[in-house]
């Protein structure tokens, strides 16, 4: 056993007064200073010049452990760790909510193979928990085993994940400008999130999220309800309920609920081709929308009885337009919903001229000289400029007698019939 308590020596203390001189250690022992002889202080005036404190306010802070508190979302990995600058000698101790032992320095007390130790120093004890659960939210304790026993508290949070929402509350179709409310829930978070609506991308306005506690205590259930009025425009639109959590770190967490949206057709007539002319075949197509789709077309055209046409197939053929086609046509679209109609008026234009075919063959012709004509001018341009550049000199010279004659080797002589009174004409080219 240690030393004999010191409770009963304060006690003596706290009624006589402590002995001149006296101090109180770190370890909770009382240690004596030499006095001098034959001087002795007033019993008043020695009681009130002792310093009361607890062995705690006179420890030293170096032997303070300190550690941090942790948030982690379950079933993921949380790290204690316990950190001192004097130990003095003891050692480091990790204990759990329960003051169960984790880790006394480097030995395992627990034995959870889920707790591992991650570092294991005189000045240092770090431990890791894996796939945590709800149950190991609480407070942990490092603790030295000086004199006295110095602690530090981590306060471990477990984030509960919240479970994808689910939507209830939707028929299977919907009439335009029908209103409609639509449920979301989500359960297993913690603390309590927070639910969020949205059509496409509009957010709707839904109700304050309400807060259930759930059967284990732990946990919350959610949820959040929202109502609107449906158009056309919502058919085939997903309506979005999502969770807003801490746990999820930004991570997407919803579910989308697509809506049917039933509403009156709407139609219009498209002509092909788009400027129909005397002669052609035209097609008048009655392009209708709706949900359903119109079934069934009605044509007929303004001051003709009975109707042109009732038919599944949205056209109207004329195979060969002629002037009196000309008018204004109706195509009544239907459809169990409802039905539409609309008009086209039809301008029959003069035919378009066609060409001959014996102008056909002149333009061709005509074509093929402008081609040849085209041909023979660059063929002169190049041999202009092909005389030019070797250009030669012509001379003509009429001598009368031979004495005027040239070289043979270097004229060519023409003489026409012999002499002609005497005189001899001659042509030369140098």
């Amino acid at each position: 056993m240690g030393g004999p308590s010191a409770l009963p020596l304060l006690l003596l203390l706290a009624c006589c007064g402590a002995p001149g001189g006296a101090n109180l250690s770190q370890d909770g022992y009382w240690q004596e200073q030499d006095l001098e002889l034959g001087t002795l202080a007033p019993l008043g005036e020695a009681i009130s010049s002792t310093v009361w404190s607890s062995p705690d306010m006179l420890a030293s802070q170096d032997s303070q452990p300190w550690t941090s508190d942790e948030t982690v979302v379950a079933g993921g990995t949380v790290v204690l760790k316990c950190q001192v600058k004097d130990h003095e000698d003891s050692s480091l101790q990790w204990s759990n909510p329960a003051q169960q032992t984790l880790y006394f320095g480097e030995k395992r007390a627990l034995r959870d193979n889920r707790i591992q130790l991650v570092r294991s120093t005189p000045h240092e004890l770090s431990i890791s928990i894996s796939n945590v659960a709800l149950a190991d939210e609480g407070e942990y304790t490092c603790s030295i085993f000086t004199m006295p026993v110095r602690t530090a508290k981590s306060l471990v949070t477990v984030l509960g994940i919240p479970q994808k929402p689910i939507i209830t509350g939707y028929k299977s179709s919907l009439r335009e400008k029908e209103t409609t409310t639509l449920n979301c829930q989500s359960s297993g978070s913690k603390p309590a999130a927070q639910l969020t609506w949205r059509k496409g991308d509009q957010e709707l306005h839904g109700e304050p999220t309400r807060v259930q506690e759930d059967p284990n205590g732990k946990t919350f259930t959610v949820s959040s309800s929202v109502t609107f009025q449906v158009s056309r425009e919502d058919d085939g639109a997903d309506v979005v309920c999502s969770v807003n959590h801490e746990s999820l770190k930004g991570a997407d967490r919803s579910t989308s609920q697509r809506i049917e949206v039933l509403y009156t057709p709407t139609a219009k007539i498209r002509p092909d081709p788009p400027h129909p002319r005397e002669g052609q075949k035209l097609l008048l197509h009655c392009e209708g929308r709706g949900n359903p789709v119109p079934q069934q077309y009605l044509w007929e055209k303004e001051g003709s009885v009975p109707p042109l046409k009732m038919t599944q197939e949205s056209a109207l053929i004329f195979p060969f337009l002629n002037k009196s086609d000309s008018g204004t046509y109706g195509c009544t679209a239907t459809s169990n919903m409802g039905s539409y109609k609309a008009y086209y008026t039809l301008n029959v234009n003069d035919p378009s001229p066609v060409p001959s075919s014996s102008s056909t063959y002149h333009a061709i012709i005509g074509g093929i000289v402008a081609f040849i004509v085209f041909l023979l001018l660059i063929l002169l341009i190049f041999l202009g400029h092909y005389l030019i550049r070797h250009k030669g000199t012509y001379l003509t010279h009429e001598a009368k007698g031979s004495d005027d004659a040239p070289d043979a080797d270097t004229a060519i002589i023409n003489a026409e019939g012999g002499q002609s009174g005497g005189d001899d004409k001659k042509e030369y080219f140098i």
